[in-house]
C-alpha cells in the first residue's frame, strides 16, 4: 500500500509561482512512475506531468510545457511540481498519482492517488 499526500497549494496571482509536493509512504517509492493530474472546477481530471521511476524521463501536457517542471527525490520519497508563470486557467485541484507498470501513464491505470491540493490563480 502506498499513501500519497499533496501539499503546497494555495492562492497566487497570475504570473506567480508555486511548488507542489507529494510525499509518499512505504519503501517502494522508487518502483513507481509518478504523475500529476488536475481537475478544474466542474471539469474532468486531466493529465499534467509525469516522471519515470528513475527520474530519467519526463513529459508534460502541452498546456503546461515550458512553465511546469516535475521532479522527484527518491531519497525523500517525494515528487514535486514546480509551477511558474501561472495562469487563471491553471486553477484546479492538483492530484498526485503513482503507477508501477504504465509508461506513458494513463489516468485509468494509476495504482494510487492522493486527495489533492487546491491551486487558485487570480487574474
Amino acid at each position: 500500500q502506498v499513501q500519497l499526500v499533496e501539499s503546497g497549494g494555495g492562492l497566487v496571482q497570475a504570473g506567480g509561482s508555486l511548488r507542489l509536493s507529494c510525499a509518499t509512504s512505504g519503501r517502494t517509492f522508487t518502483r513507481y512512475n509518478m504523475a500529476w493530474f488536475r481537475q478544474p472546477p466542474g471539469k474532468e481530471r486531466d493529465f499534467v506531468a509525469a516522471i519515470r521511476w528513475s527520474g530519467g524521463s519526463t513529459y508534460y501536457a502541452d498546456s503546461v510545457k515550458g512553465r511546469f517542471t516535475i521532479s522527484r527525490d527518491n531519497a525523500k520519497n517525494t515528487v514535486y511540481l514546480q509551477m511558474n508563470s501561472l495562469k487563471p486557467e491553471d486553477t484546479a485541484v492538483y492530484y498526485c498519482a503513482a503507477v508501477m507498470t504504465s509508461w506513458p501513464v494513463n489516468y485509468r491505470d494509476m495504482d494510487y492517488w492522493g486527495k489533492g491540493t487546491l491551486v487558485t490563480v487570480s487574474s
